[in-house]
Order: C-alpha cells, then sequence, then structure tokens
C-alpha cells in the first residue's frame, strides 16, 4: 500500500475551502479549531480492529478538504438529486454519510428524510465534525447524529442503516476491508451501500470500477446497479452482506476477517 500525497484535485478549487488534513491524522491542521467537543464522539462500541484485515495492495490517496467542490456548482449539476434517486432515499429512512465533511449531503438530507428518519454525519477528521455540527446548528435539523468514527470502522449504531452514501472519498479509505466489514454491522438488512467515485487511479481521487467491485466482493456486498453519470462519474450501488448468516446459505454473507485475508492472499484486488 503506498500513500499518494495531493494538494489540488484536477483544477477543482479545494484550496478555497478548509486546510487540508490527512485522514486518521490526530493532530488539527494549522489554523483550525482543534477542539473536538463532547457531542462529536463514536456512536458504537468499537468492532473488528483493523490489524484484523489486509492493507489495499493500491495507492491510497490523501484527503485534501471538507468538500469535493463548490455546493452551488454540485446543485447546478444536480448532484445529490441525481444521487438519491438512484439511492431510493425517501422519508422515514436512516441515512449515514460516511466522510460527511462539512455536511453537503448531511444539510440536504436531513429534510429528504423528514423528523421520521436520521442523519447520521460521519467522519475520522473532528476539525471537519466541527465544522459540520456548526452548519447543523445554524440550520436546525432535528434529525441529524454528528459520528466520529476510526479510519477502520465507522462506529456506527448496529443494525440502524437503510443507506450508506460514500461521496467522493472512496479512494481516501486507508483500510477499505475493516470499514467495509465493520460497516455491515450498523445497516439494516437489505441496506444498501452507494459510492459515487470518477473512472481513475486512486492516486487521482478516482477509483476503477473493476477494483471497486473486487474489493467489496470480498467483504461479501453484492452489487446492485452501475450507473454512469456524465464524464468519468458513476453511482455504484451494493448491497451490504447479512451477520451470522453462513457464507453458503445462498445470500450474500459477510465472510470472516481470517476469509477475507486468505481470498486476498490467493488472488488480490489490483488497482
Amino acid at each position: 500500500m503506498v500513500r499518494v500525497r495531493t494538494v489540488t484535485v484536477f483544477g477543482l478549487a479545494l484550496a478555497a475551502v478548509a486546510a487540508c488534513t490527512v485522514r486518521g491524522d490526530a493532530t488539527p491542521a494549522q489554523g483550525s479549531v482543534g477542539q473536538t467537543p463532547d457531542s462529536i464522539k463514536p456512536a458504537a462500541a468499537a468492532g473488528e480492529p483493523a490489524a484484523s484485515f489486509p492493507a489495499p495492495t493500491r495507492d491510497i490517496a490523501d484527503i485534501v478538504a471538507p468538500r469535493w467542490t463548490n455546493e452551488d456548482a454540485r446543485d447546478d449539476a444536480g448532484e445529490f438529486a441525481r444521487v438519491t434517486k438512484l439511492a431510493g432515499i425517501t422519508k422515514g429512512m436512516h441515512v449515514a454519510d460516511i466522510g460527511a465533511g462539512d455536511g453537503y449531503y448531511v444539510s440536504r438530507l436531513a429534510p429528504m428524510v423528514g423528523l421520521a428518519g436520521r442523519v447520521y454525519g460521519n467522519d475520522i477528521i473532528r476539525d471537519y465534525l466541527v465544522l459540520l455540527e456548526t452548519r447543523i446548528r445554524r440550520e436546525h435539523p432535528g434529525n441529524v447524529q454528528i459520528v466520529l468514527g476510526d479510519p477502520h470502522d465507522p462506529r456506527l449504531p448496529a443494525g440502524d442503516v437503510d443507506v450508506a452514501l460514500m461521496i467522493h472519498m472512496y479512494h481516501e479509505i486507508e483500510q477499505p476491508f475493516g470499514l467495509l466489514w465493520n460497516l455491515a454491522t450498523s445497516m439494516k438488512p437489505g441496506g444498501r451501500l452507494v459510492i459515487l467515485d470518477l473512472e481513475r487511479k486512486t492516486y487521482g481521487h478516482g477509483t476503477p470500477p473493476a477494483l471497486l467491485r473486487c474489493e467489496l466482493r470480498a467483504v461479501g456486498y453484492r452489487e446492485l446497479s452501475f450507473t454512469k453519470t456524465g464524464g468519468e462519474e458513476y453511482v455504484a450501488i451494493f448491497e451490504a452482506p447479512r451477520i451470522g448468516v453462513a457464507v453458503d446459505a445462498g445470500v450474500n454473507a459477510r465472510p470472516t476477517p481470517a476469509a477475507i485475508r486468505a481470498q486476498l492472499a490467493a488472488k488480490p484486488c489490483r488497482g
């Protein structure tokens, strides 16, 4: 596994947003808040440790900002509407935004799911969650919970999530097999993982579809759809594996960490 440092993303105006930091780095970025309010914490006990899983055999892109690009530009392009329509998100659902940053999706999901639903704004960078908390206080949604995760574990409540979103961030996950395995614990039966990314190498802030499929298949996720949404962009939707079910039970069951390690040792997922 190789980490690749980047400071811009192919001309997108990321330099104008908050200071850069590396996912998982406990040191606040220069000029950042540097404090973690009591409300910013994990929502569940730690799951399977990172050491149980193999490292990915691909580059891992650094995080460069708490948002992908300008929110007005994303709205003009119809990104949120397109993704949530493909995801089938409706009122009353529990939705987790993994890598929420400063809250582009969280802010828009809150009114969409309504007070009968719940939105988890999840990230592993505390300073980003401070920005998100400030935004949520300003917008006053009563159905948002901010959750501090680990690089290998989102630390979300067990069996509670209908849809999990990973928006322009899959290529930044340093322990994808652990994160996907622990995320499955938080998903309801039949829960869906929705990934928006670009058809680029991971060091170029994208994920080749074949690599994505290989990594998710290794953890028992079943592909439901793959939609090209313009240019290099795609939205891939997977059904989360069932936990506590035998692998040969005829469903997409979650394999053990040892089985994942053995499978990938025999046939690694190449980037």
